[in-house]
């Protein structure tokens, strides 16, 4: 879905390089700047080092006069405000309003834009008044000052994981789980280690063994790893060996 961000009148450069970061790593790259303080922010040195490698959503930015300019093509618009405005749009939760987008009669908007205010004085009225919700982050009620770009993080990470979201990548490949005699195997090897250390009585096993075998089929070992418990166990028989002479 056509996905939009929109910053009016934004007065400090390291905050729209932070909002191209913000959007890079959520997969976003349509951001539109209205009347920014500095005609050259998407130039300045501040904004590039902030953006931390998202030079690309920079590259493609558009700096334009009138928000008229910035909402072409899109259908759906979402203010961003702390406060509810007489009059107004209805005011909802990020994540409650992206569910109804997708969960409701009608069809999913063909655009969406998420518009920011300024940092001092947030969204004019007239221009909360021309969207179909204002969104409010849920912040502690003490204290919901949220820093620009970090407030285009939030919501847009939630609005990508309402477009379905990415898949996290696993740290290391999955090591497949030992087979039933890899594992029947190694615990026949611990028993006789237990015994050769008088940790387990052979004459009064108990149920040491059965809750061992349980233990190890919740923790699903790989081959690798009954590898390494047979190697504890082996280096338990040579020191019980040892003691004994």
């Amino acid at each position: 879905m056509r996905t939009r961000f929109v910053l009016i009148q934004t007065s400090h450069a390291g905050n729209v390089g932070g909002v191209a970061r913000a959007m890079k790593v959520m997969g976003f790259d349509d951001l539109v700047l209205v009347q920014p303080r500095w005609a050259n922010v998407l130039r300045r040195e501040e904004t590039i080092q902030r953006a931390s490698g998202a030079n690309d959503v920079l590259a493609r930015a558009r700096i334009v006069d009138t928000l008229d300019e910035a909402l072409d093509g899109i259908s759906h618009l979402c203010a961003t405000a702390m406060t509810p405005r007489d009059f107004g749009p209805p005011t909802r939760a990020p994540r409650e309003h992206f569910a109804s987008l997708f969960g409701g009669q009608e069809p999913p908007p063909t655009g969406v834009a998420f518009l920011f205010g300024s940092e001092r004085f947030g969204m004019r009225n007239e221009d909360v008044y021309r969207c179909h919700v204002a969104l409010s982050i849920p912040t502690a009620p003490s204290f919901g000052s949220l820093n620009l770009a970090a407030a285009v993080q939030l919501i847009a990470y939630d609005w990508r994981q309402a477009l379905g979201g990415f898949g996290v990548a696993a740290s290391v490949a999955e090591r497949p789980q030992a087979d039933a005699k890899a594992l029947s195997g190694m615990l026949e090897h611990l028993e006789r280690a237990l015994v050769a250390v008088d940790f387990l009585d052979p004459d009064a096993p108990k149920k040491l063994m059965p809750r061992l075998n349980q233990l190890f089929n919740r923790a699903a070992p790989s081959d690798e790893e009954i590898h390494i418990l047979r190697g504890v166990a082996k280096a338990m028989l040579q020191t019980a060996d040892k003691a004994r002479r």
